[in-house]
């Protein structure tokens, strides 16, 4: 499979329409594959709950592709323990994150498309513990949490 804008360029087209301003296209073929590999195309305004992926424990790893990407690490208080921006002008192209680490993504600019690596299988009942400390997707103060998260 080759990764190029024919690839990326419809997908960003996508994000841009969907209500969750995000989407993601696989390159596993099975839910169950031992790695689970994925472009994600993100726009500015998606918001991802922080979350770890523990039980069963999984690692995590992001590479730009194209844009700015903001991960965030996380304590089990939800107090912020790292920062990162990923971006090819500073030359930070990606990072990996252990199983167990609360994190989420912020998209810095529009089109923002990473690589995504993860380990499997995937069960979507528990792929992913969201941090309670957080507000989830649907919550009404999200817009100003993921205002406080972009701006540090």
């Amino acid at each position: 499979m080759i990764i190029d804008d024919k690839l990326i360029k419809p997908l960003t087209i996508k994000a841009a329409n969907s209500v969750r301003k995000r989407t993601n296209y696989n390159f596993h073929k099975r839910n169950d594959d031992p790695l689970q590999r994925m472009l994600n195309v993100l726009q500015p305004g998606t918001y991802v709950q922080p979350h770890k992926h523990e039980n069963p424990d999984k690692r995590e790893a992001f590479i730009i592709l194209q844009g700015r990407l903001l991960i965030i690490l996380f304590d089990d208080q939800g107090n912020e323990t790292e920062r990162c921006t990923l971006d090819h002008a500073t030359q930070t192209f990606g990072m990996e994150i252990e199983a167990g680490v609360y994190h989420t993504i912020i998209a810095l600019e529009k089109d923002t498309c990473i690589y995504e690596l993860k380990d499997g299988p995937y069960d979507p009942s528990d792929d992913k513990n969201f941090a309670t400390w957080a507000p989830s997707e649907e919550a009404a103060e999200t817009a100003q949490y993921l205002n406080k998260l972009t701006i540090g």
